[in-house]
């Protein structure tokens, strides 16, 4: 039976892999699997081994603890925090969004944080002028 924990690494699977473009179908070839497996995984019927976690953070170019970003620490095992409360679904789901999360990613670390704190940066600007 799956906890809150496998459906938040599912997810977590899912929007990592559609960020980068990549189908079930490819990120299943790369790790050596059936893309029926993945399905598995994203919908967290069933659970990711530590192994399978490790290749499929290589395969999508993220640390292991990506999967685990946004879950609440101090919640049991079966609490898992909402890491997009802010966020619309439908935001997530413009062309446009999609565009400049790919972009940033395709930047190396330094760039993405400088980044980062630009739009952080403007965003104070932004609600300090109104």
């Amino acid at each position: 039976m799956a906890t809150s924990i496998d459906l938040h690494v599912g997810r977590r699977l899912r929007r990592r892999r559609r960020l980068v473009g990549m189908t079930q179908q490819q990120l299943a070839n790369i790790v050596g699997i059936r893309f029926q497996q993945i399905q598995k995984y994203e919908c967290g019927a069933n659970r990711i081994t530590a192994s399978r976690l490790f290749e499929l953070s290589s395969a999508l170019s993220v640390p292991v603890q990506y999967f685990y970003d946004g879950l609440n620490v101090a919640a049991t095992n079966t609490q898992v925090a909402n890491d997009h409360d802010d966020i619309s679904p439908d935001l997530l789901r413009q062309k446009e969004t999609r565009e400049l999360i790919r972009a940033y990613y395709r930047l190396s670390e330094r760039p993405r944080r400088r980044l980062l704190d630009l739009a952080k940066a403007m965003e104070e600007d932004a609600t300090d002028a109104a």
